[in-house]
């Protein structure tokens, strides 16, 4: 990402609040239930142990796959999650404690550093899990998307902010961005269904880098309504937001993001 670390952090939260109203609506969508200051609550190693917690609800009839939806009994298809932003250390699990249980979950571990990618092991696996992990560089100015989901205002290939003088980014941006900085995110995830649980798996995982792909795309396309906010700002925004998801699900139509074609 052409920011800087501290950047990143409101544009990210900024990002969050604005993308969720964008997915909310008709009976779907974000549901937040509590935005809070969380302190003794360690992670990394106990490196980071304070900052904001949050706890929502995402209900997704039409996000998920078909093939799900027509196994699945109605109402399953409420998934909730928590997160603890330390910033610049994140950890998000996502579950479905109303019908799968302990029987799926995704846990998303970020880390934010003022660098270009290269490093090796920032979430301290131990060597076994190395083995296991697949390292997959996301570039959000030249990695392909698809059709439905391309918009030419958040195509980095194209934008240049007014604010920053950022942008277009072209060729080999990463090598002259200044400032650049990476965020590594480990995706961890199971789902245990007989017959369906390596499919759903690598949907899940297909999923979760398209998702990265366009927010971190919206993240700088959007930085001219973001750039020079408070984190005071943010928190105000999202306490709007909050109000505004709370009408747009009861009522309009489904929005957003739906479920690649399987």
């Amino acid at each position: 990402m052409p920011l800087t670390v501290d950047e990143y952090q409101i544009g990210q939260l900024y990002s969050v609040a604005e993308a969720s109203k964008a997915e909310t609506g008709g009976g779907e969508g974000v549901e937040v239930l509590r935005n809070e200051p969380f302190e003794d609550v360690p992670h990394l190693g106990g490196r980071y142990t304070r900052g904001q917690y949050t706890y929502k609800k995402y209900h997704l009839a039409s996000k998920v796959p078909a093939f799900i939806r027509i196994l699945a009994p109605k109402g399953s298809m409420e998934i909730h999650e928590e997160a603890w932003n330390a910033y610049p250390y994140c950890k998000t699990v996502i579950s479905n404690p109303g019908y799968m249980k302990d029987n799926f979950f995704i846990i998303i571990e970020s880390l934010h550093l003022p660098d270009k990618g290269d490093k090796q092991n920032v979430h301290e696996l131990p060597p076994d899990k190395l083995k296991l992990r697949e390292v997959i560089m996301v570039d959000i100015a030249s990695d392909p998307i698809t059709s439905s989901d391309y918009k030419l205002s958040e195509d980095p290939n194209r934008y240049e902010s007014e604010t920053t003088g950022r942008g277009p980014l072209t060729g080999k941006w990463i090598s002259r961005a200044d400032p650049v900085m990476t965020c590594y995110k480990l995706v961890t995830v199971e789902f245990k269904w007989f017959g369906l649980q390596t499919r759903v798996e690598n949907f899940i995982q297909r999923a979760e880098r398209r998702l990265f792909t366009n927010f971190h795309r919206q993240v700088f396309c959007w930085i001219d309504r973001w750039h020079g906010m408070s984190l005071e700002d943010i928190r105000t925004l999202e306490e709007r937001v909050r109000e505004d998801l709370d009408r747009a699900r009861r009522t309009g139509e489904v929005r957003g993001m739906r479920a690649e074609t399987d």
